[in-house]
């Protein structure tokens, strides 16, 4: 069965078979289709995943970005470049600690801005103007009520390389985020967190 061995990862060909047979009405003389139709399934899912993500962003956020790159690039790559030379100066780099950790932080920085150079070549800046206030999407600023201890909740909702909650800016991925996505003013809603389950009035939606 040639389809079975391109499956030897993620299962048995028994284990494929006995997983069809248990479907109700399906007949021994359908499994050969049903397996092309799960195989089908599984290619089209692997597509979705390696997907690229446009990222949406605000002008503020991308402008930061582009000067965050560019401070890595001309600030930072050169100090380490100049803490390697140093390091390397000193001796036997086999015992040489300094140099160790040197080459460390620059593997990281690069990594840092190789994916920072990913994230603004996908980006697509969200025009404000555009946008409604009417329910709940990508740069909201939402106010909201705790309905459960009556405490007044402000969050903005902006993109995960945009998020600081220090300054009440919450990612579109987080789960308050997405329960909030599309409602609007008036709607409460209940949204599963870690450490339970959080009710939210939404009293007021604007865009910053």
């Amino acid at each position: 069965m040639p389809a079975c061995r391109t499956m030897s990862v993620l299962f048995r060909c028994t284990d494929v078979q006995r997983l069809i047979k248990q479907k109700a009405g399906i007949r021994d003389s359908d499994i050969a289709e049903r397996m092309s139709e799960f195989f089908i399934l599984l290619s089209e899912k692997k597509k979705h995943k390696n997907k690229k993500i446009m990222a949406y962003m605000s002008q503020e956020g991308y402008d930061k970005m582009i000067a965050e790159l560019q401070r890595l690039e001309a600030v930072e790559r050169p100090k380490i470049s100049a803490a390697i030379a140093e390091a390397r100066d000193k001796g036997d780099l086999s015992e040489n600690s300094e140099y160790e950790a040197a080459k460390e932080a620059q593997a990281h920085l690069e990594d840092r801005i190789n994916k920072m150079k990913r994230t603004i070549a996908e980006a697509k800046i969200v025009d404000t103007s555009r946008l409604s206030n009417e329910a709940v999407q990508i740069l909201s600023k939402v106010e909201m009520t705790n309905l459960g201890n009556k405490a007044k909740m402000t969050y903005t909702i902006v993109s995960e390389n945009e998020a600081n909650l220090k300054e009440g800016k919450i990612a579109i991925t987080t789960p308050i985020a997405q329960g909030l996505l599309n409602k609007k003013v008036g709607d409460e809603v209940e949204i599963a967190i870690p450490r339970g389950t959080i009710k939210l009035r939404i009293d007021k939606i604007s865009i910053e």
